[in-house]
């Protein structure tokens, strides 16, 4: 989930900060979640989900290469 959560945000060009005032949470735990030092919670992700304009579904899933084109 860290790598996909990293990916897709740097894909939509927003810093951690950027991120954690879309989604209402703290920038220095999404940075602990992109260093897998927390794990979230469904409404965590949701809300994270939301900020990217991406589902939940693409948070969790296997991870996606770095090479890959991250697509939304």
């Amino acid at each position: 989930m860290a790598r996909n959560l990293r990916l897709l945000r740097r894909a939509s060009g927003l810093t951690q900060e950027q991120l954690a005032d879309l989604s209402g949470l703290d920038r220095n735990y999404i940075g602990k979640l992109e260093r897998e030092e927390n794990s979230p919670t469904l409404d965590t992700l949701e809300a994270i989900a939301l900020a990217l304009q991406v589902d939940v579904e693409r948070l969790v899933q296997r991870e996606m290469p770095a090479s890959r084109q991250v697509m939304r």
